[in-house]
């Protein structure tokens, strides 16, 4: 690409620092917005409550008839459904979120950096949510349907509230990131880092350390370990396959070499 056309590429985005911090502090006023405004629906309908009723689901279907979570703490009944419901709105509102900030830093980029950066925000939040989902849906049920079949007859299961909300907040993240390990092959590839065929040389090795994450990261059965390991391996193919269209699709414009002086 010519100077030239760099220069037109990049025009009128070059703005004073102050009128940056300007357009940085809007940017996050209308994210925290939107958070707002979903957390106030939320809050109206279906409520609080309802929504923790929801996320507790898995684990009610699973407890033996007429046992219910508890409150072991006078202010958990409160302080646990309103950080659900600030939880909830923040993942709702986040393409929102992630649009503000694309949108500020958008105007400094070239063609083929757009090209490079907005398939991955968009991508790794559909991952993120697809690991939520398959965690929520699929893996909570095995999970909690293995351990209760564990559990002695002369125990009634009652878990804490507060307890069950730090048990799903780290599965979620732990099933999110793990979602994520097509994004980091194709950002490691696409950057240089390494190689496709390091890649898949890197396969076996791979393999084992998606097992080790699994059973660090999830608790001790065999059930959420082999959920979160499996789909880390088919991702890792995925990833290989993707770097390889995506690092074709975003190649910078090659500079024309400037014309030998006679």
């Amino acid at each position: 690409m010519s100077e030239r056309n760099q220069e037109d590429e990049l025009a009128g985005t070059e703005q004073p620092f102050v009128a940056h911090l300007v357009e940085l502090r809007d940017r996050l006023v209308k994210a925290l917005v939107a958070v707002g405004v979903v957390a106030g629906v939320l809050a109206l309908y279906p409520g609080p409550g309802a929504l923790y009723d929801l996320l507790a689901a898995p684990l009610v279907a699973h407890l033996p008839k007429g046992a219910t979570l508890i409150a072991t703490s006078v202010i958990s009944p409160f302080l646990v459904p309103l950080k659900i419901l600030l939880m909830a709105a923040f993942l709702i509102a986040l393409p929102v979120v992630l649009y503000q900030v694309w949108a500020f830093v958008a105007p400094g980029l070239y063609s083929h950096e757009k090209k490079l950066v907005l398939p991955l925000v968009v991508s790794s939040t559909i991952l993120f949510f697809a690991g939520v989902a398959f965690c929520y849906f699929f893996v909570f049920g095995q999970v909690f349907s293995f351990i209760q079949s564990f559990a002695p007859k002369s125990i009634t299961a009652a878990p804490d509230i507060e307890a069950y909300l730090s048990f799903v907040l780290t599965m979620f993240i732990a099933f999110g990131m793990a979602f994520e390990v097509p994004i980091v092959v194709v950002v490691l590839a696409r950057m240089g880092f390494v190689t496709i065929a390091k890649l898949k040389e890197f396969r076996p090795y791979f393999i084992v350390t998606a097992f080790i994450i699994a059973a660090v990261v999830t608790p001790p059965d065999v059930v959420s370990q082999l959920a979160l390991a499996i789909p880390m391996v088919l991702l890792y193919e995925v990833g290989i396959w993707a770097a390889q269209v995506f690092i074709k699709h975003t190649k910078a414009p090659e500079e024309k070499e400037p014309a030998a002086a006679d």
